[in-house]
């Protein structure tokens, strides 16, 4: 990276006023301030990151040493010091002195006389993923909770870091400030922002950056395959426009996006997002949909869940992770607001918008999960049900915040603006939240302050809608959509055709079921997903004669197949019956009244 720039110190100020007042976090006395200087340098051929680190100052007889179990923004276990080995610990003249892992994630370091603890350990940088470190040799990607050990309770301690750049890489990229003039020493006012500033180093390509509100913004990747670079950059200039436009002010120093290349994922930071990009898609009007959506997402993320944030979500607890309920929030608006920005910058037209909003709802609407899993209960159990709930059930009773989230932030700002005559509108919570508890109180919101913010912004009680966010109660979804001179089909029809409810794919000439409807003819029958279904009627099985079932037969009749079922072969009579399904179609009504008008033109138009 060419040029650095301070980073913002209102975090370490939010941090330090959480975590006094809180009691969590400090233990020792504040003039009891260490050193922590951290090198890494990378062994590409390998897969290694050498990571040594020299810690100095008034220290007690033993340091108990941390790996995270976690890096924020990734609500999963990640288990990063099963990656570490060759642990070490000298005194300054390089002597060895006692250490003790007495758990995976945890090391205690016994001081010598002299207060100077040197550490070098190995990281093993295998997963090519935005909350992992991964080298190859041409870049790697480094999420520095998988790096960087911390000491438990004392998180508030400035730190260095020098990244020893490997021969023929050509950049570092970090949200991290430049110590001093060596481009290649970094700092961070604690580890809050240590842990929240990836770093990206290798052969890197750097776009033409951008000002807003005179605030630089920068793309730098790996590999990442745009032709027209500029365009590419005046588009995402228009996304940072439109997304810091919601909030009035631009919260950072500086911002970069690091693009890792092939791989998994998008991580939001406070001044940075981590995003795997390879610029697929920029030809075609749907791939510029889906890649600015997910851009914007991360970008969003800068306001809502970085500074706009729950307030369970800090401080952070990197050994037992922190809960919330209310990720439909911080993770299921932002979806809503990325469809919001690009409509706004004029990358999308206003069916695009509505045809996102729909796969949202389909998504939600047609698992059987939405019927036993509540968005709030899906934002608690994200810790092991996973971001988009789980998936390997033979039967998934869960949901994807991501997808109940961004319908109930739509059917929240439908609400507010009709309420108050779309003279207040969902930004306004927003803008609220923000100013109200992240620059003024200095911490998030709980449940019941975010529910008087709505509330206080519509003028009148939500508590259908948050009973929709907290329960698994049908959502009349009619009177939210008129509110903008929409309507939306939900009613049950009976589609044509014989019905098994089996959806399957052919695998290596084998035909595999990939899902199965719940309390279809199939599913009453035992057919479960990953079954291969060796015959059909005395047939082998093919795809081509399975779908055919829906033509040749009729309900009422009966199928016979053989399965291979957890290793076994059984032999099932389907009896086929007719499917009832929903389209959830949405229209625009015929004769809208004005403010149905207004309120469509503001949110579907690129208005606000």
């Amino acid at each position: 990276m060419i040029n650095f720039y301070p980073l913002i110190t209102k975090q370490k100020a939010l941090n330090c006023f959480l975590a006094i007042s809180l009691n969590l976090v400090l233990i020792w006395p504040a003039s009891a301030q260490q050193k922590w200087r951290y090198t890494i340098s990378v062994d590409p051929p390998a897969k290694i990151v050498h990571v040594s680190l020299e810690l100095s100052g008034k220290l007690p007889d033993t340091v108990t040493f941390k790996m995270p179990t976690w890096t924020t923004g990734y609500y999963q276990f990640m288990n990063f010091a099963k990656n570490l080995s060759g642990f070490s610990a000298t005194d300054e003249s390089g002597k060895a002195i006692n250490f003790k892992q007495t758990d995976q994630n945890t090391w205690k370091v016994g001081v010598p006389h002299n207060k100077v603890i040197k550490l070098k350990y190995n990281i093993e940088a295998l997963r090519n993923f935005v909350g992992g470190n991964y080298l190859d040799t041409a870049h790697g990607y480094f999420s520095p909770a998988g790096l960087f050990m911390y000491t438990d309770k004392n998180i508030l301690q400035p730190v260095t870091v020098t990244v020893n750049q490997y021969p023929g890489w050509n950049r570092i990229a970090t949200g991290m400030d430049i110590a001093g003039n060596d481009s290649t020493i970094f700092q961070a006012p604690d580890f809050d922002v240590l842990y929240d500033s990836p770093i990206l180093m290798g052969k890197l390509e750097k776009l033409p950056g951008f000002k807003v509100n005179g605030i630089q913004h920068d793309f730098i990747g790996y590999k990442m395959g745009i032709a027209d670079k500029q365009q590419f950059m005046d588009d995402m200039k228009k996304i940072v426009e439109n997304g810091s436009a919601i909030l009035g002010e631009i919260p950072y120093k500086h911002y970069t996006f690091l693009g890792l290349g092939p791989g998994g994922g998008g991580i939001e930071h406070l001044n940075s997002a981590s995003v795997a990009f390879v610029g697929n898609g920029l030809n075609t009007q749907g791939g510029r949909m889906r890649l600015y959506s997910f851009l914007a997402h991360e970008y969003f993320h800068t306001y809502n869940v970085k500074r706009i944030r729950p307030i369970e979500l800090g401080p952070f607890d990197y050994e037992k992770g922190n809960r919330t309920e209310m990720l439909w929030v911080s993770e299921g608006f932002t979806v809503y607001y990325e469809y919001v920005i690009i409509r706004r910058a004029g990358l999308t037209n206003a069916q695009e918008m509505i045809g996102q909003l729909r796969n949202n709802l389909l998504n939600y609407e047609k698992k059987p999960g939405h019927l036993f899993q509540s968005a709030t209960q899906a934002s608690i159990e994200t810790w092991s049900d996973g971001p988009n709930g789980r998936v390997a059930d033979e039967f998934n009773k869960t949901i994807s915040y991501y997808d109940k989230g961004p319908v109930l932030g739509l059917m929240l700002d439908l609400k507010i603006r009709h309420e108050t005559q779309n003279r207040k509108s969902l930004d306004d919570v927003m803008r609220t939240l923000y100013y109200t508890y992240f620059k003024k109180l200095k911490r998030g919101f709980t449940p019941q302050e975010f529910r008087k913010v709505c509330e206080d912004t519509a003028g009148v009680p939500l508590d259908e809608l948050f009973e929709y966010a907290s329960t698994v109660k049908e959502v009349n979804y009619h009177p939210y959509f008129a509110y903008a001179g929409l309507d939306i089909d939900d009613a049950w029809k009976k589609q044509p055709g014989a019905w098994s409810g089996i959806t399957a794919k052919t695998q290596k000439d084998s035909l595999f079921v990939t899902a199965v409807e719940y309390k279809s003819p199939a599913w009453e029958s035992g057919v479960r997903v990953k079954c291969k279904i060796v015959s059909i009627d005395g047939q082998p099985a093919t795809l081509a004669l399975l779908q055919a079932l829906s033509v040749n037969k009729k309900a009422g009749d009966a199928v016979d197949i053989e399965i291979l079922k957890n290793g076994k072969t059984e032999q099932i009579k389907i009896i086929l019956g007719t499917e009832n399904s929903r389209s959830f179609e949405i229209k625009l009504v015929a004769n809208p009244d004005a403010l149905q008008s207004a309120i469509y033109k503001s949110i579907f138009e690129g208005g606000q």
